[in-house]
């Protein structure tokens, strides 16, 4: 094993991609251990989350126009959401301590050879929070892209950064007292969506499939609609706000289900064609890209911590078995997260 001058390890296993393409590009194999930066903190990773842009990332972002797709220097590493201990922090370091359990997204938007699927990462501390106390280091994981998207969309934006497909800044809407609709509701985002509508006082219509019902109920939904047996823009109407979680070219089919007034907030809008309807109908249609921020995660820990949120999870690979994980992601159908333990 290499050695740095104080005696630490050099090399870490971690899953790194030298091309884009399918499953077969990840590969579990040994890198250098990121050095601290200024500001910056080094955590040994226990558990990692699993998010849509890690397989849009290792396929290249084929969905995007070609003037859009990243171009990385590889070899790089996936992945943005982690959980673990603090084992290094930079001298001008003072709000964490090493031997603190924290969980963060990591550098979201971005690339490289310091990210997520790893023994250990650098974080910039502005990005970190401790980890809610009354949960495990693998719920921990799971939750910082997709319960940041869910707040960032309803709560609070905590940021500036426009979304590249629409002029204006994001604006989340009050939801006390207000029907909600929310697509996808069991999945990632959708699951803490509905937990936050629900604690803000909604009344939470969640569609998803069948076999999500009693989850959903237990966790806040006040009306269930079985989309594989039911068509769900049909069954509803004079709704406040469509949280889409699914989002993409099918979000504009939520538009007749509005009030004016009303709002449909897409979570991938790429593909979204409907702004003329929108417009028509007196609808906004709106989205954010989630950015990382530690004081979020820091509040939000509080709520996991009371019990007010719960990170519920579809399925645990050790890191090793990436591929496999990122195959049971194609298959869809998610409940929850998907987590890798290191």
């Amino acid at each position: 094993m290499s050695l740095d001058k104080k005696g630490r390890p050099t090399v870490m296993k971690a899953i790194r991609q030298h091309e884009f393409g399918g499953t077969e590009v990840l590969r579990y194999e040994d890198a250098p251990i990121p050095e601290v930066k200024k500001g910056e903190v080094l955590v040994k990773v226990k558990s990692i989350g699993l998010n849509p842009p890690d397989w849009y990332l290792r396929d290249g972002y084929k969905m995007l126009p070609p003037e859009w797709q990243p171009k990385v220097p590889f070899p790089i590493i996936l992945g943005t959401d982690i959980s673990g201990v603090i084992v290094e922090v930079d001298e001008d370091v003072k709000e964490f301590l090493i031997g603190d359990e924290v969980y963060s997204m990591v550098r979201f938007p971005s690339y490289g050879p310091s990210q997520a699927y790893a023994e250990y990462v650098s974080v910039p501390v502005s990005e970190l929070a401790l980890k809610p106390k009354n949960i495990d280091f693998i719920q921990a994981a799971a939750a910082p892209m997709s319960l940041l998207t869910a707040w960032q969309f309803l709560i609070d934006l905590g940021h500036n950064e426009p979304n590249p497909l629409q002029p204006n800044q994001h604006v989340p809407v009050p939801l006390a007292g207000k029907k909600v609709l929310i697509n996808g509701a069991g999945g990632g985002v959708g699951h803490f969506v509905v937990q936050l509508a629900k604690w803000k006082g909604a009344h939470v219509i969640a569609v998803a499939s069948g076999k999500q019902e009693s989850i959903l109920r237990e966790i806040g939904a006040d009306v269930f609609i079985d989309y594989t047996k039911n068509t769900p823009e049909n069954m509803v109407s004079d709704i406040d706000l469509v949280v889409d979680c699914v989002g993409g070219s099918t979000t504009g089919r939520f538009l007749k289900t509005l009030k004016k007034g009303g709002a449909l907030f897409p979570i991938f809008p790429l593909g979204f064609s409907g702004a003329d309807e929108a417009k028509k109908l007196g609808v906004t249609v709106s989205a954010t890209q989630v950015r990382s921020n530690g004081s979020q995660l820091s509040e939000l820990a509080d709520l996991i911590d009371n019990g007010t949120i719960k990170v519920i999870i579809d399925s645990v690979f050790p890191l090793s078995d990436a591929r496999n994980a990122h195959e049971r992601a194609a298959e869809g159908h998610i409940q929850g997260k998907i987590a890798l333990t290191v």
